[in-house]
């Protein structure tokens, strides 16, 4: 009795709930848009509720909560406190994810794929990710492999064809110089595709999933479709590290009412600086901005360009998710304009603003 009256005093507004046991640790982390109707949700009785939900429902003993301005923070704030506290059923409750990366031995005579969980070191191998999810990114390999015929199970020392061969999977690696440069364009059609800049693979993967659908052959079209779930995945992940090494200075507006917002100025997984404002005399109004956003810059930590590493993957991925779901506004500020006097600083935050009116 005691958390459901609790519970009917929480804001209908953006936050995070912090689950507890009996002895006041945290056994969960969530975030809502609407506090009081998620966190309602675990005291109600639904067929809905998983097993997992309804053993957290019986252990739950008591909560807290803190409040955000807007959806994107509650994104970003539990994302923070379940790497800090690393709650048991945030850990139950999400399937195992174990951080991946592929790397590609360019100075082999026949390039190596290889899914691992470190990124190579060796400086003539290309590497990919971190990819947070180990199973997708070896389903997405081995598809890429087969599609190929570059799944080899045999050596191009033995001179003899491996059993792969003989399915059609292989194009002979095993028997040796033969195929070296058909292999070596396969792997550079591979790399092109893994980078986003030619999808041709990806079209003839489409294409022999269709192929196999209308000859009835489900298995294969299936499989096909698992293959290019697991591929998408990773272009979208590619996506995301891309958009954030780039390192650029974003400014972000989300509304709160009609008459107050939010900005935020952020780069890479960080953000540099938050701050509620109202709408009034406009051009006063971007002066304040410019002025804040100038003060945040040079009190803030300095974010040096560098590979995103697995630390970072999460929050990067809920800003570039966030800043693509059309809930906000942003626009790319260039460093220059926010060390010196700059109209086109202004000029932007005015059009930022009036995007939204």
């Amino acid at each position: 009795m005691f958390l459901k009256e609790k519970v009917k005093v929480l804001p209908p507004s953006p936050g995070v709930y912090l689950m507890k046991d009996t002895n006041g640790s945290v056994i969960y982390v969530g975030k809502a848009k609407n506090l009081k109707r998620r966190v309602q949700s675990y005291f109600q009785n639904s067929r809905a509720h998983s097993k997992k939900v309804v053993k957290l429902r019986h252990t739950i003993k008591d909560f807290d909560v803190i409040l955000t301005d807007t959806e994107f923070e509650a994104f970003m704030l539990e994302c923070r406190l379940i790497q800090e506290i690393k709650p048991f059923f945030n850990r139950q409750m999400k399937n195992p994810q174990l951080y991946a990366f592929i790397n590609i031995y360019m100075e082999d005579k026949y390039p190596r794929i290889e899914v691992s969980n470190v990124p190579s070191k060796n400086k003539h191998s290309l590497r990919l990710g971190p990819f947070k999810n180990r199973n997708t990114v070896e389903i997405a390999v081995l598809g890429l492999k087969e599609y190929c015929k570059i799944l080899c199970c045999g050596s191009s020392k033995s001179h003899s064809p491996c059993l792969n061969y003989s399915l059609g999977l292989c194009m002979g690696i095993c028997l040796g110089n033969a195929v070296t440069e058909q292999y070596m364009t396969m792997i550079e059609r591979i790399i092109e595709l893994l980078t986003g800049e030619d999808l041709e693979i990806l079209e003839g993967m489409e294409r022999k999933m269709l192929h196999a659908a209308e000859n009835f052959e489900f298995e294969t079209a299936a499989k096909y479709r698992n293959y290019l779930d697991a591929i998408h995945s990773l272009l979208y992940k590619e996506k995301v590290i891309e958009f954030t090494e780039e390192n650029k200075n974003i400014m972000m507006v989300e509304f709160l009412t009609d008459r107050t917002f939010k900005l935020f100025l952020i780069k890479r997984n960080k953000i540099l600086f938050g701050n509620k404002y109202e709408l009034r005399n406009l051009e006063e109004l971007i002066s304040l901005i410019e002025a804040d956003l100038k003060n945040s810059l040079e009190a803030g930590e300095s974010c040096s360009p560098k590979a995103v590493g697995k630390e970072e993957i999460d929050e990067a991925q809920i800003i570039y998710n966030y800043l693509e779901s059309g809930k906000c506004s942003y626009r790319f500020i260039p460093e220059k304009w926010l060390m010196s006097e700059s109209p086109a600083l202004k000029d932007t935050i005015r059009e930022l603003l009036r995007s939204w009116q």
